[in-house]
């Protein structure tokens, strides 16, 4: 309780504040005669807490922010708040009673690396306001439960810091690992379970509740209702805690068995001093994921052995002069160059401004993910394979004879050569390795035209 003797006219009101002594903890202020009391809440008030108005208002900045398409009910996020001006009231009031009902979530499948797909569950806009509000309330509990070597959907940690960590582990003598992979992780999360665990920590069984109802809100295939026993839909905003949750339990497992690891999400490495101890712990944390966790290790996948080449993050680790460096995997190199190859069809439509921005935008994103890597090497041979495909596209674009030797000539080159080059017949791949093509549209011209070049943003971030 705390106690105002006098109160200053000139300063505005508030229904709420943050004491000093519950930093991070909503409180809300009571009026006694002409005394203000400040109620904290108890392990049974926390859905209250979730659904304060600064909790709810903080939501709804956070998701209108997000953007992100509509669920089943095809609302926009746009569309939020008229909606909650006019049904806020009447919402707070069915969340707290425990009479609201989630709609299913809506399908969605993106492609993987190996050609699969991934299925994410999309909520409605009014689902992605409420799991916010929970999350938003969740996440300092639990953030403070959390393994220092876990890295995923947290505040303050990145890949990159993950990437860091774990060069560490090798550099000091970790040289073997094992390389942990969950067989689609979000798609087979014993609810049950998840429960259980969210129950030691969660006192209020409202939220519990709550979070259940969300687990089973089912799926909309198409037009096709499916139950959803199992699992945690990934898309909405409390999918990323959840499975922190879930696997925080894994991490607890390698702490108490003193393993050094690092966990991104549901990507895990667990380093070892030799193959042998990298062996036995893949066999021991194997039985404890499938046995107490009761989740799926693809067994095909997950492998004991030394760190060189082994796949984490994107990345790859490589031993140089005594000492582990970082350098890009050859998968993701793979990716990179199917990207770049996509942007630089000669047949996709593209104009020349909207070709130099799909390729700044994509380059620049994935030389900044990728910069603690070693790959200067790398970078010149897809440069140069970039630049012939440039080339290509440009001489696709001067499909007239006359308009080719044309363009030659303003290049620089001169007139005779122009016309006999512009005669030629060999395929527009062909033609862009030719010596006069590489002339006329020269590396210097294809940068100051205003294309991209990836050892250009290389250089940038790595000085």
């Amino acid at each position: 309780m705390q106690k105002i003797s006098a109160v200053n006219d000139s300063c505005p009101q508030k229904n709420r504040t943050e004491s000093e002594g519950y930093v991070g903890v909503q409180t809300f202020i009571g009026i006694t005669e002409n005394n203000l009391t400040e109620v904290h809440f108890t392990k049974d008030d926390l859905l209250e807490r979730i659904l304060s108005p600064a909790n709810l208002n903080k939501a709804y900045k956070q998701v209108l922010s997000n953007g992100g398409s509509g669920g089943v009910d095809k609302m926009e996020t746009e569309e939020l708040l008229p909606f909650l001006k006019l049904h806020k009231d009447k919402l707070v009031t069915s969340l707290m009673a425990g009479n609201y009902h989630p709609n299913p979530v809506r399908r969605v499948e993106i492609p993987k690396d190996n050609g699969k797909k991934r299925q994410l569950g999309i909520p409605t806009v009014v689902d992605r306001l409420i799991q916010q509000a929970i999350s938003q309330v969740l996440s300092p509990i639990y953030e403070r439960e959390f393994s220092n070597n876990s890295f995923g959907f947290r505040p303050k940690r990145s890949a990159h810091k993950a990437l860091q960590t774990a060069q560490s582990y090798i550099n000091a003598g970790n040289k073997y690992a094992v390389d942990l992979d969950l067989e689609k992780f979000f798609d087979t999360v014993n609810q049950s379970k998840l429960i259980e665990i969210l129950s030691r920590r969660i006192k209020d069984g409202r939220v519990i509740s709550l979070i259940h109802k969300y687990l089973r809100a089912g799926v909309i295939i198409g037009h096709k209702f499916e139950k959803s026993s199992r699992g945690v839909p990934q898309g909405g905003p409390l999918s990323p805690l959840l499975s922190n949750i879930m696997l925080n339990e894994l991490d607890k497992e390698l702490e108490h068995r003193g393993h050094p690891f690092v966990r991104y999400a549901d990507d895990c490495m667990i380093f070892c001093k030799s193959k042998r101890s990298a062996s036995r712990t893949m066999k021991h944390i194997i039985c404890f994921i499938e046995e107490t966790l009761f989740l799926r290790v693809n067994r095909e996948k997950t492998k004991a052995g030394y760190v060189r080449g082994m796949r984490f993050l994107g990345y790859s680790f490589y031993n140089i002069k005594g000492g582990f460096r970082l350098s890009v995997h050859p998968k993701s190199y793979a990716k990179l160059k199917a990207r770049l190859k996509e942007l630089t069809g000669r047949s996709n439509g593209m104009g020349y401004d909207k070709r130099k921005y799909e390729l700044h935008q994509f380059i620049r994103g994935w030389i900044e993910y990728f910069k603690l890597a070693d790959m200067q090497n790398h970078l010149k041979r897809i440069d140069q394979w970039l630049r012939r495909r440039l080339r290509m596209c440009i001489w696709k674009y001067w499909k007239k004879i006359k308009t080719r030797s044309d363009n030659l000539i303003r290049c620089g080159i001169d007139k005779v050569r122009a016309l006999s080059f512009s005669n030629a017949r060999k395929s527009y791949w062909r033609m862009a390795r030719c010596q006069i093509l590489k002339e006329a549209i020269s590396n210097e011209n294809l940068s100051k035209a205003g294309y991209p070049c990836l050892m250009d943003y290389y250089r940038k971030v790595a000085s």
